[in-house]
């Protein structure tokens, strides 16, 4: 069942037109990866979606009779962060879910269960300022997931968060959803999205460029990238021929061939200068279909 629906909207600012006609739908129950560099339209998309801007033109539809009251079916954690930081933890916290019409002690156990999920229960006393970066990313997510939202909607959830608290905010999101919950995640993150998307909504200058479940579109891209892992100086890989384009990172690499071209060939000329760990041929990953979509020339800007 569609949850939301995106039609045909748009959004002009001055002579630019951040937004031109996107298109796309939420499945209740999933994770939806709404995908882009920076300044893609992602987060004017968002900001629609969520009542902050009026579309120019098209329509935003809940797929429900009441359309009504929308905001307070959300979950919204913006891309930009706004905490009270002279407020403690508990008293933020009580707040933002009072504003979404939660109060009593059923909220107050509630924010008890996040804060020792989130490891953050030996800080429930302290001001929002005083507590890292990360912290402050936490408790913010905290209260976005209080009311118990229908919809659940994410702008780049890992920012500023270590590869620990990455990891333990991925998994909420995987657990959120085995629970029923949707999401919309927003992120440039394509390695991040990959791991957690069903779907996925490829946004670039504005338009969609690609959509469609995670494995459909993989899967519309060919089993002609080889994944391998190795021991040793593997820049070389990258100029064999036959090689369209190559992704090489520490001690891996991710190589789209072009097509017809035989992989056994990228073989023979690894072994004796690499010790290969893994050779395999496979779909490619959500990055190279992005740069193959918009261009390598970006690759840096979603590094």
């Amino acid at each position: 069942m569609e949850i939301l629906s995106v039609r045909d909207v748009v959004k002009v600012f001055g002579d630019v037109r951040a937004v031109d006609g996107v298109s796309f739908t939420v499945r209740s129950g999933t994770i939806t990866g709404l995908l882009g560099r920076n300044g893609a339209g992602k987060t004017t998309t968002i900001r629609m979606i969520t009542g902050i801007f009026f579309p120019d033109s098209g329509v935003i539809d809940w797929g429900r009779d009441d359309q009504r009251n929308f905001r307070d079916r959300i979950g919204y954690l913006p891309e930009e962060r706004g905490l009270y930081k002279q407020m403690n933890v508990v008293e933020l916290l009580l707040f933002l879910a009072e504003i979404k019409g939660r109060r009593g002690a059923d909220v107050r156990r509630s924010i008890d269960r996040w804060l020792e999920r989130f490891e953050l229960g030996e800080k429930r006393g302290a001001k929002v300022e005083e507590l890292s970066k990360g912290n402050q990313q936490k408790v913010q997510l905290i209260g976005t997931l209080l009311h118990d939202p229908e919809l659940i909607i994410l702008d780049e959830p890992q920012s500023g968060l270590d590869p620990v608290n990455m990891v333990l905010v991925r998994n909420l999101l995987r657990d959120l959803k085995n629970e029923g919950r949707t999401i919309l995640l927003s992120t440039h993150m394509m390695g991040e999205a990959e791991k957690m998307a069903d779907d996925i909504v490829l946004i670039h200058r504005g338009k969609v460029v690609l959509d469609g479940t995670l494995e459909q579109v993989r899967a519309s891209f060919g089993k002609n990238t080889l994944h391998i892992d190795f021991e040793g100086d593997g820049a070389f890989l990258g100029e064999l021929p036959t090689v369209k384009h190559a992704t090489i990172v520490s001690n891996s690499a991710e190589i789209a061939l072009d097509e017809g071209a035989d992989p056994q060939r990228i073989l023979e000329a690894a072994v004796g200068r690499l010790r290969i760990r893994r050779f395999e041929l496979a779909s490619p990953s959500l990055e190279e279909i992005f740069i193959g979509k918009v261009g390598a020339d970006t690759l840096q800007e979603v590094a």
